[in-house]
């Protein structure tokens, strides 16, 4: 769709008239925690799929979730999707209570580490289902290409990397 020339009434306008990129802005943090969100989200859904896998899939009469190799990993990823998670409701509380600064930063650190966290969950859980996490069975094959959007929607790990370093380390501008 293509609007070319196209007039509205002055009283179409939203927000005011010299604020156009505020408002655009203004769209940015519930943006970057809903995506926190869906990637925490994500992460759960893969880990409790693993979770649920290696404690009932037995090897030689012992599930193999007893061995470290898989249980650890698993943990770690729950781990760091949790942090995740409360990174982004502290965004969002920052975001409630009109902190604009607080909610971008945390928005920005919300996004990035539950794109990072979403990601690894769901290779582990692949990795932890061998080739049965590739299946449409288990839920998990579909999940590999979504949490790499997360990575790079609505914004990428580059620009919230030069969000952080500029904004919050008060480096100087890399782009």
């Amino acid at each position: 769709m293509f609007l070319d020339d196209v007039r509205l009434p002055a009283d179409a306008l939203v927000g005011s008239e010299d604020a156009a990129i505020a408002q655009l802005f203004a769209g940015l943090n519930p943006e970057r925690i809903m995506g926190a969100a869906s990637a925490v989200g994500m992460g759960r859904f893969a880990i409790n799929k693993a979770v649920e896998y290696v404690k009932t899939r037995q090897v030689w009469k012992v599930p193999i979730g007893s061995h470290q190799g898989l249980s650890h990993p698993l943990a770690q990823n729950h781990i760091e999707i949790e942090l995740a998670k409360l990174m982004m409701q502290k965004a969002a509380t920052l975001y409630d209570s009109g902190d604009d600064f607080g909610a971008a930063e945390s928005a920005n650190m919300a996004k990035y580490a539950a794109g990072e966290a979403s990601v690894r969950a769901v290779d582990q859980a692949v990795q932890s289902l061998g080739g049965n996490g590739l299946t449409k069975e288990y839920g998990i094959a579909a999940a590999v290409n979504a949490s790499k959007l997360a990575r790079i929607a609505p914004v990428s790990r580059e620009m919230i990397l030069n969000f952080v370093a500029q904004t919050s380390l008060g480096l100087p501008r890399s782009y």
